[in-house]
């Protein structure tokens, strides 16, 4: 049961279902009150002008044993001023619902004339029929028929006999008929009207939800092989549904992008950091056999690489893993001056007040980067040049060497790339440092392009979003 209706389609079908139940019985409702009410008062009207219509004869004078009294299905009762029947339909057996039981006229009772005041309400002159009236439900037998009745008290003031008040009723067989009619209807019809909205709402539901679980299979599928070259296929239908396999379709294609550099990137370290590792064991054991043969040198030096890659390895993971950039506030100016002191052949250009937010460390190491690889090219000189345009904060590090073609300038970004001999491994470059420096003024909002120096060479342009 639970897991029946723990499905989105069983929850629309029994909550559609549910709604148009509760709108079917008020309506129903509604229906039923209303006609109720409407043959009521219909029955109503019909009491009261039978009623007026014995009212008529009694204020003309018409005899008892003259009126029109014998309407089958309509019980009239005609009363003195001292509550006693002095008229009735004949036939009448029992009668409820008048405040007057009696069935069997006494005439003699005609009443005390008309000096008598009316108690109905209404001063009425003789002949005069009230516009008052009363209306009560009750009960009548007639010649053995029992049946329930609308009656209508209306008073009448007589020349000779007083106020006479006339009791007279319609049968309620008709309204009591239609409600149950009615209302038979609607407990067949209301069930089966469910059942036809459950099996639409069911049918449609699942017609609608058809793409989902077609989705749902796909990515069962592709969790289950690890294939994330496919796709979930997308319904021709431009709705919510298809706009969801839309953004899967994208978000396992980022997914399949992410993976392939990531495994991209395992080879590569572990191809880079393969070479070091193999020369430093080899000078090690050679060293171990023969002492004299030892170089030191080089020893150091592959472990300085090595560090270096290492180094460059756990930043590139800290990018990748999303790290947030401190927010301090880093004087680009001081920064690039600094760097440039302990390079030879750098020329410095800056404008003071030149700051941004973000991580000290990290944008010193964008700036070594963008050196190292500019005096890796140079022919004799670098130059960096810090100003300010607008909101952003710009570092520019150009040199005169032979630039970097149009073609290779968003590869060279890329990890691992190395262009030509003068970023070869002998050199100490691993293809890494512009990957790092573009991942970086990205994760502070920036921007890192490269193109063709005034001077002849490559200009590299670091874009970062300035600070007061």
């Amino acid at each position: 049961m639970r897991r029946l209706f723990g499905s989105v389609r069983a929850r629309a079908t029994l909550a559609a279902t549910l709604v148009v139940a509760v709108a079917l019985v008020a309506a129903g409702t509604a229906v039923l009150l209303s006609l109720r009410s409407n043959l009521l008062g219909e029955a109503g009207t019909q009491a009261e002008r039978s009623a007026r219509a014995v009212a008529s004869e009694l204020a003309a004078g018409t005899p008892y044993d003259k009126l029109t009294l014998d309407d089958d299905d309509r019980p009239v009762q005609v009363v003195d001023e001292d509550g006693r029947l002095v008229a009735a339909s004949e036939d009448l057996e029992r009668i409820s619902g008048t405040g007057v039981g009696a069935v069997t006229p006494r005439p003699e009772a005609a009443g005390r004339g008309d000096d008598e005041d009316d108690d109905s309400g209404e001063e009425l002159e003789p002949g005069e029929i009230g516009e008052l009236t009363t209306v009560g439900d009750g009960s009548a037998t007639i010649d053995g028929d029992p049946a329930d009745y609308r009656f209508v008290e209306v008073p009448v003031q007589t020349p000779d006999r007083g106020t006479l008040t006339v009791y007279a009723g319609a049968p309620l067989s008709a309204e009591h008929g239609a409600v149950r009619t009615a209302l038979t209807v609607m407990l067949i019809g209301f069930p089966l009207l469910l059942a036809v909205v459950a099996v639409v709402t069911w049918l449609v539901t699942r017609r609608a939800l058809r793409p989902v679980e077609g989705i749902r299979r796909e990515m069962a599928e592709i969790t289950r092989s690890e294939d994330l070259a496919r796709r979930v296929p997308v319904p021709d239908t431009h709705d919510e549904v298809a706009r969801l396999a839309l953004t899967t379709n994208e978000t396992l294609a980022a997914l399949e992008t992410s993976v392939e550099r990531q495994r991209r990137f395992v080879a590569d370290a572990s191809h880079e950091l393969r070479s070091p590792i193999a020369s430093l064991r080899t000078q090690l054991e050679v060293g171990a056999a023969h002492p004299e043969l030892l170089d030191l040198d080089g020893a150091v030096e592959d472990t300085v690489r090595l560090q270096r890659l290492a180094a460059d390895l756990l930043l590139l993971a800290r990018l990748d893993a999303g790290e947030r950039p401190a927010d301090a506030r880093v004087d680009l100016a001081a920064l690039a001056r600094e760097e440039a002191g302990v390079r030879a052949g750098v020329r410095v250009r800056t404008e003071e007040g030149v700051a941004v937010a973000g991580s000290r460390g990290q944008l010193e190491r964008v700036l070594a980067n963008l050196l190292d690889n500019a005096q890796r090219h140079a022919r004799s000189v670098v130059e960096v040049s810090v100003r300010r345009e607008g909101a952003w904060a710009v570092v520019g590090v150009a040199d005169d060497g032979e630039g970097v073609p149009v073609a290779e300038r968003e590869r060279i970004f890329e990890r691992f790339v190395r262009l030509d001999a003068a970023r070869s491994r002998d050199d100490g470059g691993a293809g890494l440092g512009l990957a790092i420096a573009r991942d970086v003024a990205v994760r502070h909002g920036g921007t890192l392009t490269v193109r063709d120096a005034p001077a002849g060479g490559a200009l590299f342009e670091l874009r970062l979003p300035g600070s007061r």
